[in-house]
């Protein structure tokens, strides 16, 4: 198989097309990048605002090239056993239990059971490594990255520049096709510039209003074009405010649903007010947004 016969998408143009028949709507930067991703076979690292959609587009480009999604969630405390691979202690200690009593370390006996236990059988594989191995076309996405220590980002890059992990016991093992890796980030703290250099960079930021409300149209069915409208206008001038949390694209969609479900075709100062505790989630963000719609702030 050629390189260009691996090839999942002809052009950005294509990229966005695909996206936007799976309810992502991208914009040029978007659709770009994903399809030099796909060509140079380099990660995506996306960073941006919670609830912007980061984590949605490797969903997305899973689903529209049919692969299979493998997502590591990050977290504080993360390590190797849980990124790459451990080993089954409990089935490595049975084994040897179950083997020839009065078998001493250092015994040609113990090299051959040091060399069994060892082996693949006895392997536990964790997201990195079972992307790595995966025979059927993949999507890795690793999420929310810049929650883990840089000792626990350090482990990745061997995954991000060469597809590949090294096992001490079994050699290294090499990717039989290149994932497509997207790794998200909220931007809590600065990652390494070795991640970095791996990457292809995207940031995702809240869209403009004309955007929000094609999305908040694509993700509400039965939303009338006019609350469309106002949702995405009053979300953009709350955005504006001091806020101790902006709302989310996320958080949008779930107003739009709202207000969809109490049968709202339009929304007027009152029913926005009111519902506000959807969109906002502190309760002085809610106060100082009440005020600037009702007109009473001080």
């Amino acid at each position: 198989m050629t390189e260009k016969e691996t090839w999942r998408f002809e052009n950005s143009a294509q990229v966005a097309e695909q996206l936007a028949a799976v309810d992502y709507l991208a914009d040029e930067a978007i659709a770009s990048t994903v399809f030099l991703a796909d060509r140079l076979a380099k990660p995506v690292l996306v960073e941006g605002p919670a609830g912007t959609g980061k984590t949605q587009l490797a969903k997305s480009v899973a689903e529209l090239t049919g692969a299979r999604l493998i997502r590591l969630q990050c977290y504080e405390g993360l390590d190797e056993s849980k990124a790459l691979y451990e080993w089954n202690y409990r089935k490595q200690l049975l084994r040897i239990q179950a083997s020839q009593v009065g078998v001493g370390e250092g015994s040609s006996d113990w090299s051959e059971l040091e060399e069994d236990i060892f082996d693949e059988a006895f392997l536990l594989t964790r997201p990195l490594l079972e992307a790595i191995r995966a025979t059927e076309p993949v999507v890795l996405l690793i999420d929310e990255v810049d929650r883990v220590e840089l000792e626990t980002e350090a482990l990745m890059l061997e995954v991000l520049s060469e597809y590949q992990v090294s096992i001490p016991e079994l050699g290294t093992v090499k990717a039989s096709q290149i994932p497509m890796v997207f790794l998200t980030s909220n931007n809590t703290r600065e990652l390494s510039e070795a991640l970095k250099r791996r990457c292809l960079f995207l940031h995702v930021g809240y869209p403009d209003v004309d955007r929000e409300r094609l999305i908040v149209e694509t993700r509400v069915p039965g939303i009338s074009g006019e609350l469309a409208e106002q949702i995405a206008r009053i979300v953009r001038s709350l955005r504006a405010m001091d806020l101790r949390k902006a709302p989310s694209v996320s958080e949008t969609i779930d107003w739009a649903k709202t207000l969809v479900v109490l049968g709202k075709e339009t929304i007027d100062e009152k029913d926005a007010v009111e519902t506000l505790h959807i969109l906002l989630k502190y309760q002085s963000d809610i106060e100082r947004a009440s005020a600037e719609l009702t007109g009473t702030r001080r």
